[in-house]
């Protein structure tokens, strides 16, 4: 499976990272297989460090293997489930069962919103994902522990924007 990765930098040796923001899964090294979800990643990244470089990291992600060998969570769909997993890990907290990987739909900025009303009770779980339902929500694939990256191999880059 091919996977890419947005960043300002190229990262030929994808590593385990506490980043400065709480995400939907969690800390670990965030993937999608979706390109143009990796773009608008890069331009977001690059936005924050306030930088023009944006680049497309892209890898080969053998998992067939890894779910075999590893312990996977996996959402095929923005459900009950989901929404827990994501606001749990958005608070900073700690799932029950320890995961190597975590595979399922992104909770971007806009989609957030939406969350952020589940969390704090406004919304109930059967309107938030009524509201998600309606949303395009690609693909992430966030490697949490040091054993997931043996899975995932660098295979080239590309320039988005900017000069490397």
């Amino acid at each position: 499976m091919i996977l890419y990765h947005g960043s300002n930098v190229v990262v030929e040796q994808p590593r385990i990272l506490q980043s400065e923001r709480l995400l939907d899964f969690g800390m670990g090294f965030y993937t999608t297989s979706n390109k143009e979800q990796a773009i608008r990643w890069a331009g977001r990244v690059a936005e924050r460090r306030e930088t023009k470089d944006q680049l497309l990291s892209v890898y080969d992600f053998d998992l067939e293997t890894a779910q075999r060998e590893l312990a996977i969570v996996r959402f095929e769909a923005p459900d009950e489930a989901w929404l827990d997993f994501v606001c749990l890990n958005r608070r900073g907290g700690e799932p029950q069962k320890p995961y190597d990987i975590a595979i399922g739909p992104v909770a971007d900025d806009d989609v957030y919103g939406t969350v952020l009303l589940y969390e704090q009770g406004i919304l109930d779980s059967e309107s938030a994902l009524k509201r998600l339902k309606v949303r395009v929500l690609f693909d992430q694939i966030l490697f949490h522990t040091e054993a997931a990256l043996k899975y995932c191999r660098y295979l080239q880059h590309e320039k988005i924007g900017g000069a490397v």
